[in-house]
C-alpha cells in the first residue's frame, strides 16, 4: 500500500470514528468500523478542542470559572449526543436493577431511565463540574482536560477487544470486535498525545485508566456476560471521572 493510500485509509478511519462517537457533521463509510477503533482517541481531541474554544471565549468575556466549567461539560455532552452519559445511566440501571443477565440487558435496552441511572448521572456531572471548575481556577485546565478526554476514549477499544458481545444486536455488535493491534494502537496514540499534554504524569493516568477499565470489564462480564455499547460509554465516563478526581486537587 502506498503512502497516499495509507493516508486515505487513516483519514477514513478518523472520519468513521467521528461519525460513530460524535454528532459532528462528517461523512463516513462504515465498512471499516472495526478497524477504526484506533482513532477513537481522536474524537476526544476533537471534543476537547471545541470545548476549549468555548471556555476560552467565556473566560475572556468575564464569565466565572464555575460557569465556564459548566460550558465545558455542556459542549462535550452536546457534541457526543450524550451517548457516553446514556451508557453510564443504562449500565447503572441494568447492573443493579436486574437479577440475572437477561433481565439486566432488557433494562439496559429500555429507553426509560430509572433511579440508579439518575443517580449515576447526577454524581457524574457533579464530580466532573467540580473537577473542571478547580482546574480552570488553577489556570491549568486545557492540556489536562485534553489528555483526559483522549485517554478515556482509548479504554473503549480495550473493552471491545477483551470482552465478547453480550447481545447479538446493538451498536457495539455492529462495529465488530477489534484486533489487539487496533486496540493497542489506539492506546499508544492516546498515551503519546497525553504525554505532550501532561508529561510524565501520563503514567499515573494510564495506570488509573487501566485499573478502572479492568474493573468495569470484570463487572460487565459478571453482570451480563460481556460488553455492549452502553458498557463502552460507561467505561469512558468512569475513566474520565477518575482522572479528573485525581488531578483536580
Amino acid at each position: 500500500m502506498s503512502k497516499d493510500d495509507t493516508s486515505l485509509v487513516a483519514l477514513s478511519d478518523i472520519t468513521t470514528a467521528l461519525a460513530l462517537l460524535t454528532r459532528l457533521p462528517v461523512k463516513a463509510g462504515f465498512d471499516r468500523s472495526r478497524q477504526s477503533v484506533w482513532a477513537y482517541p481522536v474524537t476526544g481531541a476533537a471534543m476537547a478542542a471545541c470545548a476549549g474554544v468555548i471556555v476560552a471565549l467565556a473566560l475572556a468575556v468575564g464569565i466565572a470559572p464555575a460557569f465556564a466549567a459548566g460550558l465545558w461539560i455542556a459542549t462535550t455532552t452536546v457534541l457526543t449526543g450524550a451517548m457516553h452519559e446514556d451508557g453510564l445511566a443504562d449500565c447503572a440501571d441494568g447492573f443493579w436493577g436486574g437479577w440475572d443477565p437477561v433481565r439486566r440487558l432488557e433494562i439496559m435496552k429500555d429507553s426509560q431511565i430509572g433511579t440508579y441511572g439518575v443517580l449515576a448521572l447526577v454524581l457524574s456531572i457533579g464530580v466532573r463540574w467540580a473537577s473542571v471548575w478547580m482546574l480552570i481556577e488553577a489556570q491549568q485546565w486545557f492540556w489536562p482536560l485534553l489528555a483526559f478526554e483522549v485517554l478515556s476514549r482509548s479504554a473503549m477499544p480495550a473493552i471491545m477487544h477483551a470482552l465478547p458481545h453480550a447481545r447479538d444486536t446493538g451498536l457495539s455488535k455492529s462495529q465488530g470486535r477489534p484486533t489487539l493491534n487496533g486496540a493497542l494502537t489506539g492506546i499508544g496514540l492516546a498515551v503519546l498525545v497525553a504525554f505532550f499534554c501532561v508529561g510524565f504524569a501520563v503514567a499515573k493516568l494510564l495506570i488509573l485508566g487501566a485499573l478502572v477499565t479492568a474493573g468495569i470489564g470484570a463487572l460487565a462480564q459478571r453482570k451480563i456476560g460481556g460488553q455492549t455499547g452502553d458498557v463502552l460509554g460507561a467505561t469512558q465516563q468512569v475513566c474520565l471521572i477518575a482522572m479528573l478526581m485525581v488531578s483536580a486537587g
